[in-house]
C-alpha cells in the first residue's frame, strides 16, 4: 500500500507507544514484517527547545526503516517548525498524536484534547502540511468522550487539509484501554473518505487482524498492546493475511531474541538504565510460560545485564 508517495510492504504496522516503541524495541520488531514502525510520541515543544532527552526519541539505525515519527502538540507555529526538524533528520513519515487520553497530555491541550477543539486541531494540521512535503498522518479516538463522538469530523479535517492517511483507536478518550472498542467506525471512516484509513484496537490474534479488515475494509492494521511480549505476532498476521501458517516460537527462539533485546537496551541506554528498563519487557515476554510468576517475581529486582542473562537461561532451561 502506499501512504501519499511512500510505499509500504505489508499492512501491518507497529503501533507508537510511549514507553515502548524505542529504537530497540522498532530494531527487534523489524525482521518480523511490520510495514512501518513509530516512535514513541515525542513533544513537538521539546524538540524546539532542543532537550537531549527528547532528541534522543528521534535517534534511528539504517535498519529501522521505513520510520514513522509520532509528535504531539496543540499550537501550529510549534508544530509547523517541529516537522520541519523531524524533515531534517531523513524520517519517512510523520504522524500526529490526537489520540492519547494520558492526563499528563491532555491537560495541556494536546493528544485526544485536541478533538474537544476542531477548529484549533485543523489549524494545526494546515501548518503541519505547509510545512513538510512528506507524508503525514493522524492518530485519533473516536471522540473525547460518548457524548463527543467526532472521530469522522476530525478525519475529514485532516484529509481536507492534505494529510495522507488517517488511524483511528476506535475508543473515546475517557475509556482508556477499557470495554471493546468499535470496529464499526473504522468501516465508517473507510467509507467516507478517500485516504487510507487504519484500523487500531482489540487485535492479538492474526484472526483478529484478519477480522477487522474483512468487517471493516480498512487498508491496514496497527498493533499495539497485543505484540507486548510477542514480536512474532506481526510475523503471525502478515503470513496468515497472505494464506500462511502460523507458529509459536520455541523456548530457544524465545530466550535468543530476549537476550538480543536486552543488549540493545543496554547499548542504547547504557547498563543502568537499559537493564532496568528492560524489567517490563521481561514480564511481558514470559507471561503465560510455566513457572513464569516466579520468575518474574525475580526479573523485577535484577539490576545488570550479567545477572539478567543468567536468570533467563536457568529459566528457560
Amino acid at each position: 500500500m502506499n501512504i501519499g508517495h511512500l510505499q509500504i510492504k505489508t499492512n501491518v504496522f507497529l503501533a507508537p507507544m510511549a514507553g515502548i516503541t524505542d529504537l530497540p524495541f522498532r530494531i527487534i520488531a523489524r525482521p518480523f514484517g511490520c510495514g512501518i514502525a513509530f516512535t514513541e510520541m515525542i513533544s513537538a515543544a521539546g524538540l524546539i527547545r532542543n532537550t537531549k532527552k527528547t532528541m534522543r526519541y528521534i535517534e534511528s539505525d539504517p535498519s529501522d526503516r521505513p520510520l514513522g515519527i509520532q509528535l504531539f502538540g496543540n499550537e501550529p507555529a510549534i508544530l509547523a517548525d517541529a516537522v520541519k526538524i523531524v524533515e531534517q533528520h531523513g524520517v519517512d513519515l510523520i504522524d500526529f498524536n490526537m489520540g492519547c487520553p494520558v492526563k499528563k497530555v491532555v491537560k495541556t491541550g494536546a493528544g485526544a484534547a485536541l478533538m474537544k477543539d476542531p477548529k484549533l486541531a485543523g489549524a494545526v494540521m494546515e501548518k503541519m502540511r505547509k510545512a513538510t512535503s512528506l507524508p503525514l498522518t493522524v492518530k485519533i479516538r473516536s471522540g473525547w468522550n460518548a457524548r463527543q463522538l467526532n472521530a469522522l469530523e476530525i478525519a475529514k479535517l485532516a484529509e481536507d487539509s492534505g494529510f495522507d492517511a488517517v488511524s483511528i483507536h476506535p475508543r473515546s478518550a475517557d475509556q482508556g484501554f477499557s470495554s471493546r472498542a468499535d470496529w464499526s467506525l473504522i468501516g465508517t471512516l473507510k467509507q467516507s473518505l478517500h485516504i487510507p484509513v487504519i484500523g487500531n484496537g482489540d487485535i492479538r490474534t492474526p484472526q483478529d487482524a484478519a477480522r477487522m479488515i474483512n468487517e471493516t475494509k480498512c487498508d491496514a492494521v496497527m498493533i499495539g498492546r497485543g505484540v507486548l511480549g510477542n514480536p512474532w505476532l506481526i510475523a503471525n498476521i502478515v503470513s496468515y493475511l497472505n494464506g500462511g501458517e502460523t507458529f509459536v516460537p520455541s523456548l530457544a527462539e524465545r530466550e535468543a531474541l530476549i537476550i538480543r533485546h536486552l543488549e540493545l537496551s543496554v547499548k542504547f541506554f547504557g547498563d543502568r538504565v537499559g537493564v532496568r528498563d528492560f524489567r517490563k519487557h521481561l514480564l511481558w515476554y514470559t507471561k503465560g510460560l510455566h513457572g513464569g510468576a516466579r520468575f518474574r517475581e525475580k526479573a523485577g529486582q535484577i539490576s545488570d545485564m550479567a545477572e539478567a542473562i543468567q536468570l533467563m537461561h536457568d529459566y528457560f532451561c
